[in-house]
């Protein structure tokens, strides 16, 4: 019999937002694949190695969850934490070529260190892509958080990231903390940049 396949997004109270509406979320422990890299995602040949590890990596632990553990799951969307020196960077400037950042994408926490080398090992003998020996699998604890559902381009997110930042954090007697995090529910390269659906979250304190 096929295992049942999970999907976490749809489960996962940390998955959901809605357009236009900002709601205050207690994140649990939360298992991620990582990589750590810096500058303009659009131009970063640092960036695009690392979209070049991360699915690859994604789909060989799901395929050992569902043969190894009777456990299968639907892949999660990528997801990136993003900061800089100056976070004007990121509202008014939008000066991306200042952005640091940590792709991630979310795997289940029965995934396990020998799991994780086994899956690089496996990938690597396909032929290693460049940033394979700085992939990690690490868990973050991002606690109480403000999110939001933001609907059109990554270049549009400007004015939501001022109202979250300067009106609704500060409005509910709340402080920014910790990393920008962005998580991409659309494939970029299918859904037409007016249609994106990205989720917005800021840990607060």
């Amino acid at each position: 019999m096929e295992p049942t396949k999970t999907d976490f997004k749809k489960t996962l109270d940390a998955y959901r937002a809605k357009h236009n509406e900002f709601r205050i979320v207690d994140v649990p422990p939360t298992q991620y694949l990582m990589l750590d890299g810096h500058g303009d995602p659009n131009s970063s040949s640092q960036f695009a190695d690392a979209l070049e590890v991360m699915y690859p990596m994604a789909y060989k632990l799901k395929f050992a969850s569902r043969q190894q553990l009777g456990r299968d799951y639907v892949v999660m969307p990528l997801e990136g934490q993003w900061w800089s020196a100056d976070m004007e960077a990121f509202t008014a400037a939008r000066d991306k070529s200042r952005w640091d950042w940590t792709l991630m994408m979310m795997v289940p926490e029965w995934i396990t260190e020998e799991m994780f080398d086994a899956a690089r090992a496996a990938v690597a003998a396909g032929g290693a892509p460049a940033s394979l020996d700085r992939v990690r699998l690490e868990t973050l604890t991002e606690g109480r958080c403000v999110q939001t559902l933001h609907i059109g381009s990554y270049d549009d997110e400007a004015e939501i990231l001022e109202r979250l930042h300067y009106e609704f954090i500060p409005g509910a007697g709340l402080a920014m903390r910790g990393k920008h995090h962005e998580i991409y529910l659309s494939d970029a390269r299918r859904v037409e940049p007016a249609r994106l659906r990205t989720i917005l979250r800021q840990p607060v304190e």
